[in-house]
């Protein structure tokens, strides 16, 4: 167990959940070589979490779920992380998608009833789908290039979408599309055996390779009016409290980094040192930099998740603290990253060490939203129009 995240597990539902969330961990660690080499989302890592029963995590009880709380949702998904990087982010989409869908209801009661009872009793996995290379980041409001043609009472959907993370191993895809008819951005639920659909293997990347984020294809794919689930701008913007699974993985990659480094500045006794180096002074320097460097990502982080499930009623207004979660935090994980590859030197350069992997995948996490610039920009307006 992480004695670093000993610390905030508060009860014993808590760590009968981490319990589950560590042996997800210890099966994606097995495979991380392979699934970095190849860029794909190991099947056996994906076993191990429908059989913990893992993509239910977030769903209310009533619908056999366990009701997770955004604080439990963020110490599971470090514990994975801590295990494989690409493997916490890529199933925290998922669960962070059921909780909104859960809490927020933006669907029909009806839809929602379907998808819930198949991810609890099938473990079926869901992402929404966005991103295109001619728009770029949905987040930057640009209009989808994917359009749905209304033709003979059915939806007709043609477009391409990129970054899709597990996109071969989804049940059900959430895309997004503008609407011809109606003139507006609209999201279609999308069954991955629905005719039209193919994946183009497109991922080839400096990191978070095992995501396997390859491109989704949309020729011609017919589907219900009912499967057009959402409407853009039909329900109130809020913030979005799951997406603090973002820094959560990656600061997850940045423990996993100082865990390697202390094991690494522990063991490795050069013929030039009567002991090893971790007696050395600015070795020790750097590990003390690591740890209060995490310490603040740490205590930032929970205590926001703290405050979202404490205080539901200051959610409308905490906009501006989740994306300074994911700036500090992301940005903490990479300075603790680096520190540890230069503890470990040129050695960390070796694929024989886990530094050069952690090091590349801990980059990805300042082009996941939101971009710093836009969490800068968010926080001086708060400030000068006070």
């Amino acid at each position: 167990m992480n004695t670093i995240l000993d610390s905030f597990i508060k009860n014993e539902r808590q760590q009968r959940l981490i319990e589950r969330a560590a042996n997800i961990a210890k099966e994606a660690r097995l495979h991380v070589a392979d699934s970095d080499r190849e860029a794909v989302f190991p099947n056996e890592t994906l076993k191990v979490i429908k059989q913990e029963g893992y993509p239910s995590f977030t769903l209310p009880a009533k619908y056999g779920g366990e009701d997770l709380s955004l604080y439990e949702f963020l110490l599971l998904q470090e514990t994975i992380a801590v295990g494989d990087g690409s493997t916490a982010l890529s199933m925290g989409w998922h669960l962070g998608i059921v909780m909104e869908l859960s809490e927020d209801k933006p669907w029909k009661h009806k839809t929602f009833e379907r998808l819930a009872s198949e991810i609890a009793s099938e473990q079926k996995v869901v992402n929404r789908l966005a991103t295109e290379a001619g728009t770029g980041s949905p987040t930057r409001g640009g209009i989808p290039e994917t359009k749905a043609v209304k033709r003979e009472g059915l939806y007709v959907l043609t477009g391409r979408k990129t970054f899709a993370s597990m996109a071969d191993h989804l049940d059900y895809y959430i895309v997004s599309a503008y609407v011809e008819d109606l003139d507006k951005v609209g999201w279609f639920l999308i069954d991955r055996h629905q005719p039209g659909l193919t994946i183009d293997k497109t991922w080839d990347t400096l990191g978070m390779r095992g995501t396997e984020s390859d491109d989704l294809i949309l020729d011609e794919v017919e589907v219900n009016e009912q499967d057009l689930v959402e409407i853009k701008g039909q329900s109130k913007p809020s913030p979005k409290g799951w997406l603090l699974h973002i820094p959560a993985c990656y600061l997850g990659i940045a423990v996993a980094a100082r865990d390697a480094a202390i094991e690494f500045a522990t063991s490795f006794q050069p013929n030039s040192l009567d002991t090893t180096i971790s007696e050395v002074g600015h070795i020790r320097d750097k590990i003390g930099e690591m740890e209060w460097k995490l310490m603040q990502a740490h205590s930032f982080m929970y205590a926001t998740a703290r405050k979202w499930d404490e205080e539901p009623e200051k959610r409308m207004k905490m906009g501006a603290e989740l994306a300074a979660v994911k700036l500090a935090v992301t940005n903490t994980a990479n300075e603790v990253v680096d520190l540890a590859m230069r503890i470990a030197g040129g050695r960390g350069l070796s694929k024989q060490q886990p530094f050069e992997k952690l090091y590349r995948d801990v980059r990805a996490g300042l082009h996941n939203p939101p971009m710093d610039d836009a969490v800068v920009r968010m926080l001086a307006g708060r400030a000068l129009d006070s």
